[in-house]
């Protein structure tokens, strides 16, 4: 029976993906529904997708599926229509990148989790479906333009630390699971308020605005389509965008830009800059923020440390990762002592040779 994964090296595929010039459409969608055997389901879109060239992430879990892929533009219309045939999937909404690009995914990966996105709630009386007010592009503004809204940003700090909008309230939480409880705690006693949610694609608002709902907060609306149906719908109907910065995705992009400014700066020596890179020492791989002049000089690493580290045989390397497993920053995002400007944002340092 063929093998329903991948199995050639990924930097193999990086290369294929590199060099192949047919065009591509990369696209994110979810949908929440009761699956009753994930394991068939995945399997079943595994097969389908590997013929059309798909590439890509997605998730299935018992309440249903999460994707980010990457089609190609010739063979689109057809996934879209396979998709379509799934009678739970019968038109739903596919978000289109703000920015396409090319190299988004490398590998088609489809895989089993519990959750499409992990809360950590357990309340069995609890009814994801029941969601909030879905708003569009201009009742957003609208809504968000009275100063007794209150508006939540519902991913992670290192997504928003690059990009959000006006107002907004940032929690600095590291997963949804942590933010969930936040936002419920610093909501309290604010039940007659209008609470507006916005995240990347709308699939964590999704679940928070139904448990907020579920929590006794009668007013709760979200950002349809999220934040890349906002940056489209404005951009094409000419509305104010009250986005700053980039969004983050979660792609080999890691960014698109979604408004000129440029609210972040680099975690090395704290010049204005919002674009994140992953550590190229195997053993750290700590997500941060880097500008051009620190990734020179610190050739695409977080810390003086790790640039010493790469320049090792590749045994010692090897060595190092399996003495110290514990230590292994990949689940990391922006949060390490390694960061000298992170760690000490006091002060913006000079970069690397460069004049104070």
């Amino acid at each position: 029976m063929k093998k329903l994964y991948n199995t050639v090296d990924k930097r193999v595929l990086r290369a294929v993906v590199a060099h192949d010039p047919e065009p591509r459409r990369t696209v994110s969608f979810y949908a929440y529904h009761p699956i009753r055997n994930p394991s068939f389901f995945r399997d079943y879109l595994y097969l389908h997708w590997e013929q059309f060239g798909v590439l890509g992430r997605t998730y299935i879990a018992p309440e249903g599926i999460n994707a980010q892929v990457s089609v190609p533009e010739v063979r689109f219309d057809a996934f879209r229509e396979h998709l379509y045939s799934i009678s739970f999937l019968d038109g739903v909404r596919l978000n289109l990148a703000v920015q396409e690009a090319h190299h988004a995914f490398y590998a088609l990966k489809v895989k089993l989790r519990k959750k499409i996105v992990a809360d950590g709630i357990e309340d069995p009386a609890f009814n994801p479906s029941d969601t909030g007010m879905h708003l569009g592009a201009e009742e957003f503004n609208r809504l968000t333009s009275d100063p007794e809204t209150i508006l939540i940003d519902m991913r992670n700090h290192y997504e928003s630390e690059v990009g959000h909008f006006q107002g907004a309230i940032c929690p600095d939480a590291d997963t949804f699971r942590e933010e969930i409880a936040l936002v419920e705690g610093m909501l309290k006693g604010k039940e007659d308020r209008n609470i507006v949610m916005y995240c990347t694609g709308g699939i964590r608002c999704e679940k928070a605005s139904a448990y907020l709902k579920h929590k006794g907060f009668p007013h709760v609306h979200q950002l349809e389509g999220g934040i890349i149906k906002y940056a489209r719908d404005v951009q094409e109907r000419g509305l104010e965008n009250r986005f700053r910065g980039v969004n983050f995705v979660f792609d080999e992009r890691l960014s698109e830009r979604i408004s000129d400014d440029v609210i972040a700066r680099c975690h090395q020596c704290g010049k204005p800059f919002d674009h994140h890179t992953n550590c190229v020492n195997e053993g750290c791989h700590l997500l941060f923020i880097q500008c051009s002049e620190c990734r020179e000089h610190y050739e695409n690493c977080c810390s003086e440390e790790c640039r010493q580290i790469i320049h090792l045989p590749e045994d010692e390397q090897r060595q190092l990762r399996k003495k110290q497993p514990a230590g292994r920053n990949v689940f990391r995002k922006g949060r390490s002592g390694k960061l000298i400007f992170k760690s000490d944002s006091s002060q913006v340092i000079s970069p690397p040779d460069q004049p104070a």
